[in-house]
Order: C-alpha cells, then structure tokens, then sequence
C-alpha cells in the first residue's frame, strides 16, 4: 500500500491493536515537536509534520512477550534476549502491518556512527505525551551543586515500571491538524517530591524505589526483578536455570556489564 494511502489514526490504531496484547504501548507525536525542543546535532532528519511513534513496554511484557518468545525461539548466545524480543515484535508487526509503506525503527540501544544515540529516548516519550521527562531543570532551587544529574521519565500510570524501547518513523506520511500536541502529566509536580526522584534515580536506582515515586497500576513481576537485577553477563545462566535455554556446556555469551538499567 502506497504511503499516501496511511492515515495517522489507521497507524495509531494498526500498531495499538497488534502491540497492546504484548505489552506495549505506542504514542504518535511529530518529528517537529522532537527537534524543537534538541540542539540541531540531534535532530532526525525528516520533515517537521512526519509521523513518527514511540514504543514503550510496560510491566505485563515480560510475561505476554518475552517469556514466550523464549519459548519459542533459540536465543543461546544472543547478546540481549530482551532487545531480540522487542525487534522480533516491532518489526513482525510493521512488516506484516504495513506492506509497502516505508517505515524506519530505530531502538533505544543502537548508535549512530559518532556514538550519538539514535534518538533520545526519553525527549521522545515527554514530546509525545507518554511518560513526563523529569530534569534537573525542573528543579528551581537546585542543591547538587556541580554533581552531574540525570533525568529520567515517570509514566502517569505506571510511575518508573516501563522502559522506552522503540522509535518508529513513517516518511511518507504528513500529519496535520487532526494530531495536537498534549504536554505528559505531570505527575511529580511538588520540587520536595522532584529532589527525591531524582536522587533515588542518580544515587540509588538499584533499589527501585525511583519507579514507585507515584503510585501505580502495575510493577515489574518477582521474576521479571530477579531478570533485570542479575548482572547482563550472568542472565543466560539464569535463564537456563529457569529452563528458557537448553543445558550443557555451552559457554554463556559475554555480554555489557553496564546494561540497561531501566529495564
């Protein structure tokens, strides 16, 4: 199907009917919004009313997902099940979902040739309404000092228990009018309640107490926390332990120390 016969509702709904039953969830916002709020080093290069969706997982998508791609596929020696899972998923749907129109992913680990990422992850979830992209700018009296601070998004519902994992981008396809921008909840708004995230995100997100600043309709599972604790070079181990990966002696993939730590 040509491009120009793609409406930005049949898109949205496409990709919210075949991705919702895995656990994801999908937001469409304009590739304008995006660069209007980077440095031009980090615009994507598409005009400013592009369609473009982000993709997030939310808890329930280690069980509706991930576990049962385990099932069914060989993942032995695959660096990140996680991220394997997520690409099968996106790109099954949009391959099967949109034949003929092009569509450009891109995910949250890969890098550009200057090791710039792709996209920006959580500027790309605040743009598109989906999850409000907490900084320490929105901190008006600051008491870090010169301590380097990151920030991170908090989805209204689901607080810090999701992960952006996906960026979608239709070139053929221009949104007008019908697609308005709505700022994300903002959902930490007292300054007292902004510190506390921001210092349980940067000094002790190891605990994830950051995920739960707001109150929430779904957290991660036991096994899903045990899965997102063990350190990456040790997770196919358990996985085998787990009975998703055959036994023997084969030796488990080395893998990234640092990880993804929003999981």
């Amino acid at each position: 199907m040509a491009g120009s016969c793609w409406h930005m509702e049949d898109i949205e709904k496409t990709l919210h009917d075949s991705l919702t039953p895995l656990g994801l969830e999908v937001y469409p916002f304009k590739i304008g919004w995006y660069n209007a709020v980077l440095s031009p080093s980090f615009h994507l290069p598409y005009p400013e009313d592009t369609l473009a969706v982000v993709v997030l997982s939310t808890p329930s998508m280690f069980e509706r997902a991930f576990t049962p791609f385990l099932e069914s596929h060989s993942c032995e020696g695959v660096t990140d099940p996680i991220d394997q899972c997520i690409r099968h998923s996106i790109s099954t749907c949009v391959t099967q979902s949109f034949p003929g129109q092009e569509v450009n992913i891109s995910y949250d680990y890969e890098m550009l040739p200057n090791r710039k990422p792709k996209f920006l992850a959580q500027t790309a979830a605040h743009v598109a309404g989906a999850a409000y992209y907490y900084q320490r700018t929105d901190v008006m009296d600051d008491p870090w000092g010169g301590k380097k601070m990151f920030g991170v998004c908090i989805h209204p519902k689901l607080g810090g228990w999701f992960a952006i994992r996906a960026l979608l981008v239709f070139p053929g396809v221009a949104v007008g009018a019908e697609l308005q921008q709505r700022p994300p909840p903002d959902c930490v708004p007292s300054q007292e309640s902004r510190v506390e995230l921001l210092e349980r995100f940067n000094f002790r997100w190891q605990d994830w107490t950051y995920r739960d600043i707001v109150p929430t309709a779904e957290c991660y599972s036991q096994q899903q926390k045990t899965y997102f604790s063990t350190p990456p070079g040790q997770r196919a181990a358990l996985l085998r332990q787990w009975g998703f990966l055959p036994g023997g002696d084969t030796q488990t993939q080395k893998q990234n120390q640092g990880g993804d730590i929003v999981g």
